[in-house]
C-alpha cells in the first residue's frame, strides 16, 4: 500500500490530502486538512515563494501528514488552455511538429517562458484529432514546485484544476454520456467546464463568492470579513417572485446573492451558446456543482429554475473510500468542494480514460528520470565490487589462469576496438543524413508558406468577397530595412454583402460586449483586425506606434468594393535540427 499527497492551490485556499492507494486504483482518504491564502497573490511568483512554505507546513502539522510524492495542481488564473484540432497527417513527429505550431500561434509569451504539454482527446466529426494544449508560465511553476520542495514533500505531476476536477466526476460517473457542464464556484472565479464525448470546453467567468460578499459589504456598509459572516450564517439564494424573508437582513443578503447569481447564470448561458456555435454540440443535460461557495442553500434550485436542466452536487467520495481517523462531520461538509484532490490522486493510479496532463519544470523531469535510476546504479556498483573481488582471490590463487583470462579479454577488447571503429564511422554516415532530412523538412515547410499565407487572408475576409490581385513586394535593402518580404493585395467584395457582413459582424460584437460601443468600424477596419490576429503580419500595434499599420485604399463602384492592404509578413520559424525526433506521450508538447 502506497501514499499519495494532492495539493490544489486554489484563489482563496490551498488543501492538502493524503491518500492510500492499494493495488492500482482502490483509493482511500485518510487525511485532509486546509488554509487560507486571502494573503497570497497566485499570479506573483515572489508572493508564492515567500507565503506558500509557512501555509502548507502549517496543515502538516495540524494533520499529521508527512511528507510523500505529491501531485499538485494550478488553478484557472495560472494556465492557457487550448482546444484544436489537429490534421491526422504522418507520424507521430510530424503531430508533435503541428501541435507546436499550435503553441507557438496561440500561447501569448515566448516559447523558452513557458512550460506545455497536450493530449489527443479523440477523433472528432470531421475526422481531425480533438486535441487539448494546456500552458503556463515556467516561473509560476516553479515558484510552486520550489515552495512545496522546501517543506520537505516531492512534486511528482503538476496537474491543471480544470482537468483534475473533469477526471474526478468521470470516475464518480462511469458511463457518463451526453453533454454535460460542470460549475466550479471557488471565491474569485467560476470555471466552467463543458464536456461532451470528446469535445472540452472551458472558460473561466469572473463573477464568484468574493463578489458576493463585495456586493453585501457595499449594500450594508461593513468591512469584507463582517460581509463574509453575513453571507455564511443567513445567505441563501433567493429564489424571485414577490416573497420576502421575515427578517429584512436574511431577505437583502438573499437577494443580493441571487443578483450577482443572474450575472453568474448570463455568463453561462453566453458560453454555452458560443459553445454549440463553434463547435456543434448539443446543449447540457445536467448540471454538476462543486467549489467552496456550492454551500449557498437553494443554489441548485436556483439553476435548475433559471437554466431549465437537471441540477447536482458533485460527490467526489461515490467511488472513494474514507478512512476512519476522518472527521465524518467535517466530510459531509467538505465532500463537495474536494472534487479537485480526488482528481488529482487518480493521476497515481492506472484508471483508464483519464486527462493526463503534467507541467513539471524540465529539471524537475530530469531529477526525477535521474532518482529512479540511483537503484540501478547501486546495484551495477556492487556487482564491480563483486567482480572486483573475485578477481584478485582468483589471482592470487591462480595466476596463470588469470593471465591466460587476461590475455583473452585483451583479444576482445581488440575485436571491440575495431567494431567502435566501423560504429563511429556509421554514426558518421547516419548525421550526415539527418543533415539531408533536416534540410528537406526547411524547404518543405517553406513551399507551405505561400498556401497559409494566402488561407490567411482569404479566412480575414468577409463573405462575399474574394483576392483579386497579390503583388509581391521584395525588401527594399537599405540600412534601414528590417529584411522582410511585404505584399500588395486588392481584394473585391459584392456591396450588399459587405454590407451584410459589417452588419453581422457588429452584431456579434453587440452580443459578447454588451456594455460597449461599437465605434466607428467599416470592412477594411475588420479586415485588418482579423490579417493582424492571424498572425501572418509583421505590424506593429497601430495605437501604440501612431500610425497606421495597414494602407486602405477605398474605390466605390457600382456594385463591387475594391480595398488595397499593404504590409510586411511575419518571419518564418526554421525547423530545429536538433529537435528530437520522440518524446515521452505522457510529456508531449512540453518545451
Amino acid at each position: 500500500m502506497s501514499r499519495i499527497l494532492t495539493l490544489n492551490i486554489g484563489a482563496s485556499k490551498a488543501t492538502l490530502a493524503e491518500y492510500s492507494l492499494s493495488g492500482k486504483r482502490n483509493l482511500t482518504l485518510t487525511a485532509y486538512g486546509s488554509a487560507d491564502l486571502q494573503t497570497v497573490d497566485v499570479n506573483d511568483a515572489m508572493s508564492i515563494a515567500a507565503s506558500l512554505p509557512p501555509i502548507i507546513s502549517q496543515i502538516m502539522r495540524e494533520t499529521g501528514i508527512h511528507p510523500a510524492p505529491l501531485v499538485v495542481s494550478l488553478g484557472g488564473q495560472m494556465v492557457f488552455p487550448r482546444f484544436a484540432k489537429i490534421a491526422p497527417v504522418g507520424d507521430a513527429a510530424k503531430l508533435e511538429q503541428l501541435v507546436q505550431y499550435e503553441v507557438e500561434q496561440n500561447v501569448p509569451f515566448p516559447i523558452d517562458e513557458i512550460v506545455c504539454d497536450h493530449q489527443f482527446l479523440g477523433t472528432s466529426a470531421d475526422g481531425d484529432m480533438a486535441t487539448m494544449i494546456v500552458a503556463a508560465k515556467l516561473d509560476g511553476v516553479r515558484a510552486v514546485t520550489d515552495a512545496v520542495a522546501s517543506t520537505g514533500l516531492k512534486p511528482v505531476v503538476v496537474d491543471v484544476s480544470q482537468m483534475a476536477v473533469l477526471n474526478a466526476l468521470r470516475y464518480a460517473n462511469p458511463g457518463l454520456a451526453g453533454s454535460n457542464v460542470i460549475l466550479d464556484i471557488g471565491a474569485k472565479t467560476t470555471n466552467l467546464i463543458l464536456v461532451e464525448d470528446e469535445k472540452i470546453y472551458t472558460r473561466s467567468i469572473p463573477y464568484a463568492g468574493n463578489t458576493i460578499t463585495k456586493e453585501i459589504a457595499q449594500a450594508f456598509g461593513c468591512s469584507f470579513e463582517e460581509a463574509e459572516q453575513l453571507k455564511l450564517e443567513r445567505g441563501y439564494v433567493s429564489l424571485g417572485g414577490v416573497t420576502e424573508d421575515e427578517d429584512e437582513i436574511t431577505d437583502r443578503v438573499s437577494k443580493i446573492i441571487r443578483t450577482v447569481l443572474t450575472r453568474v447564470h448570463a455568463e453561462i448561458s453566453r458560453s454555452i451558446n458560443f459553445y454549440r456555435s463553434q463547435q456543434g454540440g448539443a446543449a447540457p443535460s445536467r448540471i454538476f456543482l462543486t467549489g467552496g461557495s456550492v454551500r449557498l442553500p437553494q443554489l441548485d434550485q436556483f439553476f435548475m429554475e433559471t437554466l431549465q436542466v437537471n441540477v447536482e452536487y458533485l460527490n467526489p467520495f461515490t467511488s472513494v473510500r474514507v478512512g476512519g481517523k476522518v472527521d465524518a462531520a467535517s466530510l459531509e461538509s467538505d465532500a463537495f468542494t474536494l472534487a479537485e484532490s480526488v482528481g488529482l490522486a487518480l493521476r497515481q493510479t492506472d484508471v483508464p480514460g483519464l486527462i493526463r496532463i503534467d507541467l513539471m519544470p524540465p529539471e524537475l523531469v530530469a531529477q526525477a528520470r535521474n532518482v529512479r535510476r540511483i537503484p540501478f546504479l547501486v546495484f551495477g556498483a556492487a556487482c564491480l565490487l563483486a567482480a572486483l573481488g573475485l578477481g584478485i582471490v582468483m589471482q592470487n590463487r591462480e595466476c596463470a589462469v588469470a593471465k591466460a583470462q587476461l590475455e583473452e579479454v585483451q583479444a576482445q577488447n581488440s575485436a571491440l576496438e575495431s567494431k567502435e571503429k566501423q560504429l563511429k564511422s556509421v554514426q558518421g554516415q547516419e548525421k550526415a543524413e539527418m543533415e539531408n532530412c533536416d534540410k528537406l523538412q526547411k524547404l518543405m515547410r517553406t513551399r507551405t508558406v505561400a498556401l497559409a499565407r494566402v488561407r490567411a487572408v482569404q479566412a480575414s475576409l468577409l463573405p462575399g468577397m474574394w483576392i483579386s490581385k497579390w503583388e509581391h513586394v521584395p525588401p527594399s535593402g537599405g540600412d534601414d530595412s528590417d529584411g522582410l518580404e511585404g505584399v500588395k493585395i486588392v481584394v473585391c467584395g459584392w456591396k450588399d454583402a459587405m454590407k451584410a457582413g459589417l452588419k453581422k459582424w457588429k452584431d456579434d460584437w453587440k452580443q459578447l460586449n454588451p456594455d460597449r460601443k461599437v465605434g466607428n468600424v467599416n470592412v477594411a477596419r475588420i479586415i485588418k483586425q482579423k490579417i493582424k490576429a492571424s498572425g501572418i503580419a509583421a505590424l506593429p500595434d497601430a495605437d501604440a506606434q501612431g500610425g497606421e499599420a495597414v494602407s486602405v485604399e477605398l474605390q466605390p463602384g457600382k456594385s463591387l468594393e475594391e480595398i488595397t492592404l499593404a504590409f510586411k509578413f511575419a518571419p518564418v520559424k526554421s525547423i530545429d535540427s536538433n529537435a528530437p525526433a520522440k518524446k515521452n506521450k505522457n510529456r508531449r508538447g512540453r518545451r
